[in-house]
């Protein structure tokens, strides 16, 4: 069995990422683009995915420097020279961040009416730390687990991370989580996220997950949110408390409960390195799951042989293959974004190359206000191109998997880019008695 170097992890951010040997190499204009940049995204990466998933030699066309250091395009050409004049001039950090965040307030930071119809209340009192959106599902955000080893440069979470007032998901405790659960015992899951819930210790961790292994909660069974296995797979191998996490999970585990660690796998190169396979086999050895999620990403992985080989690889490595997302509708989608209809032919051709075992994933799939959406293949009825579409999961339960049709749209990238078809004037969850109205410039952001 090989053996690995304990590795002190060690972040890289706009402070210092200077003093990297491979910063000197990259042209003036991408150095200045990515401090610019950085004033409005966040940027955060490590030693582990510079020195071991960047091919320095293909920088910046590398898809693991694409998903980890921001570009100058993440910004509209007005935005980045608003906020290059600053930078340039020496303004001071108060004047660029409070421009900073006017940028932020126009890049869509809470998609999906995250702020505005997620969060649960109890007796009156709302839950920030909490997200319900699914019957069955409810979102935990512990706040130690609220920042990551690496941000992805297309995180729909990155809100989370650059400060904006009341604008991040977190909580303290878990007395408000214990006793949601007790009023809503439909909630046959929780899903801890972040963040990443796995940069917290492994004693932090137990005590947020203490109380759900309670016999009162039997039924309920335990999602981990994390991008650590592909970002810092030591999490689970070399860093000084990988073993007690690993008494973690085997706790839960033992208790009765199906815990499935939601993976964040979005290139083939994550999955290459001998210690992350290292982590994968520590991982299931606890009895955990790992499901392998990610978006389609132009610049990234954009072409079915990616996601073949992606599926392939986990599925080797004992993964399940779980969803392909279509980026969300926040920050720089504009930069990331894929057509619909090409979503859809990349997600099929890379469904034919693989065999059974990798094809439990779903997609392409939105996470629209409404709900998971996905595009089921494009047909011709009755005379007209159209999109077939389905929920894979909605705030109705009874949408779940009632077949619609959109016009076929070529250029469309999101939900709210789609008509419907046949010439009907709404969606068949947008009439009454569900029937959700327009917030400007955004077709499903209210409901009810």
């Amino acid at each position: 069995m090989s053996t690995f170097e304990p590795s002190r992890f060690r972040a890289i951010t706009r402070a210092n990422v200077g003093r990297l040997p491979e910063w000197a190499g990259l042209p003036a204009e991408l150095e200045r683009a990515i401090r610019v940049v950085s004033t409005v995204l966040p940027f955060k990466t490590n030693h582990y995915v510079v020195r071991e998933l960047i091919d320095w030699a293909r920088v910046p066309d590398d898809p693991m420097f694409q998903m980890t250091f921001v570009q100058r395009e993440m910004l509209s050409s007005a935005d980045y020279a608003q906020m290059a004049a600053l930078v340039d001039g020496g303004a001071p950090s108060a004047q660029i961040k409070a421009a900073a965040d006017e940028v932020r307030l126009r890049l869509n930071p809470h998609p999906g009416g995250q702020l505005t119809h997620n969060v649960p209340s109890l007796n009156g009192r709302r839950l920030p730390g909490m997200q319900h959106k699914y019957r069955n599902t409810l979102l935990f955000f512990p706040g130690q687990g609220q920042t990551c080893h690496a941000y992805c440069t297309f995180c729909f979470r990155w809100a989370q991370f650059v400060g904006l007032t009341d604008m991040k998901f977190e909580a303290r405790e878990t007395a408000d989580l214990t006793a949601y659960l007790r009023a809503h015992p439909e909630v046959g899951e929780v899903l801890v996220t972040g963040g990443d819930p796995l940069v917290m210790g492994a004693s932090t961790l137990e005590r947020y997950l203490e109380p759900l292994l309670a016999p009162e909660f039997e039924h309920v069974d335990v999602r981990i949110g994390t991008k650590s296995v592909a970002y810092w797979p030591q999490r689970f191998v070399t860093d000084p408390d990988a073993d007690a996490l690993l008494r973690v999970f085997e706790r839960v585990t033992a208790s009765g409960r199906h815990l499935s660690i939601m993976g964040h796998y979005a290139h083939p190169r994550e999955l290459g390195t001998a210690i992350a396979q290292r982590a994968i086999a520590r991982i299931r050895s606890t009895g955990a799951q790992i499901r392998m999620q990610a978006p389609l990403l132009r610049h990234i992985n954009d072409d079915p042989q990616t996601w073949a080989q992606l599926w392939t690889a986990g599925v080797r490595l004992g993964c399940v293959p779980y969803y392909m997302f279509v980026e969300r509708d926040t920050g720089p989608q504009d930069y990331f974004q894929v057509p619909l209809a090409r979503a859809w032919q990349v997600f099929r051709e890379a469904y034919q190359q693989v065999g059974g075992l990798a094809r439990t994933v779903r997609g392409p799939s939105m996470s629209t206000f409404a709900g998971k959406i996905a595009i089921d293949g494009v047909a011709d009825v009755a005379g007209e191109r159209v999109f077939a579409l389905s929920f894979l999961q909605a705030r109705d339960p009874a949408w779940v998997r009632q077949p619609f049709y959109a016009k076929y749209d070529r250029r469309a990238a999101w939900f709210d880019e789609l008509r419907p078809a046949f010439g009907d004037q709404r969606f068949f969850f947008e009439s009454a008695p569900n029937r959700l109205r327009a917030a400007p410039g955004r077709r499903l952001d209210v409901i009810h």
